[in-house]
């Protein structure tokens, strides 16, 4: 995902996938049901009207409910009618989930999380272990996407998130450390007896999992981690003490809408994560919790929206359920970064995590 663009290169290849979108999307040749049936509604046309990122602000923040309550089949562009795809859901623990439907990009991005890492980050042929939610979550074809395009096959430790967010949502605390001990005693037996040298997991179960064994005796390469919050203190702390300052770590942020989101590097010492959207495809903004339209200023905390615009989805200006703070582009990613993600007023309410 690292490139040579400037700033103004990277703005100009934003603005250009700006109009892409739009035509893709709302024109009758192309576009989805939804879409070309709400556009009338939207008091704008987008066809005409939208030319630029800062148009997007046009659109109004797209309640994810639309994600529940509508059939998936609504987005399929017609460019893409009658091809077979992929349903996948995304948060929750009750009721209907959230869905949305897919072809390629889950490989685009991960095709371009591998290119961002050199061959003895991540070894070149070597196996991996997925430890996570698998089932109807996009990370499953993910990882495996991943470890194939690296040379090497996937194994794989199913997890159930909703199960887990229940139980301690109910208090049913010794029932869900059962449950992570049974997720961490897989994991412990395939390293043992496999030939594992990347590892795919959440922070929080990275961590049991080196309360049971030495990941760097167990052969592992390199670690790939996301899904619950990591501040500083805790990086240091897998780094050092987890990983014992000989395993490779990638620390990322993403979702099912997004994609995937890079932490660029860091020097010595440093432990603050700072990640970056795949631009163009996607875009993240720190923007005032009080009115989504104002970006936080450099340095301040704010909440994160999420635009995504591929040919295979459309979701403008999304409100996620985390705060981070505005960073300022860097030489790896010349646009602005979100450092330091956390749950949205994760200060001031009960926030539950679980494993993920």
């Amino acid at each position: 995902m690292s490139c040579d663009l400037t700033v103004e290169e990277a703005r100009a290849a934003l603005d250009e996938r700006v109009r892409e979108s739009m035509q893709w999307h709302f024109s009758p040749e192309t576009g989805c049901p939804y879409w070309l049936e709400r556009a009338p509604s939207l008091g704008f046309d987008p066809l005409t009207e939208v030319t630029c990122f800062a148009d997007i602000q046009k659109f109004p923040n797209f309640d994810d409910e639309v994600l529940r309550k509508e059939d998936p089949s609504r987005f399929i562009p017609k460019a893409f009618e009658g091809r077979p795809f992929n349903v996948f859901e995304t948060g929750g623990t009750t009721g209907m989930p959230k869905q949305r439907i897919g072809w390629d990009d889950y490989k685009t991005d991960y095709s371009e999380f591998s290119d961002h890492y050199p061959s003895d980050f991540f070894p070149q042929g070597g196996n991996w272990l997925m430890v996570g939610p698998t089932g109807p979550r996009r990370l499953r074809l993910s990882i495996e996407h991943l470890a194939n395009r690296r040379g090497g096959a996937c194994f794989f430790i199913d997890l159930d998130p909703r199960w887990v967010k229940r139980l301690i949502a109910d208090g049913e605390y010794s029932m869900a450390r059962k449950y992570q001990e049974h997720v961490i005693d897989q994991a412990v037996t395939i390293i043992r007896h496999r030939d594992i040298k990347c590892l795919f997991t959440t922070p929080k179960l990275l961590e049991s999992l080196a309360e049971r064994m030495s990941l760097v005796d167990g052969g592992i390469k390199g670690v790939f981690a996301g899904g619950t919050t990591m501040t500083p203190q805790y990086v240091r702390f897998i780094e050092e003490e987890v990983l014992e300052g000989q395993i490779n770590y990638a620390p990322t942020y993403g979702n099912t809408l997004m994609g995937l989101a890079i932490s660029r590097k860091r020097e010595p010492g440093e432990y603050s994560l700072t990640y970056y959207a795949p631009q163009p495809r996607a875009v993240l903004r720190i923007v005032d919790p009080e009115d989504s339209t104002r970006n936080m200023e450099y340095g301040e905390y704010g909440r994160v929206e999420l635009t995504t615009m591929t040919k295979e989805f459309f979701v403008p200006r999304f409100l996620e359920r985390d705060e981070a703070i505005r960073r300022e582009p860097c030489g790896e990613f010349p646009w602005d970064g979100v450092g330091d993600v956390r749950p949205f007023q994760s200060g001031t309410k009960q926030v539950i995590e679980g494993v993920y």
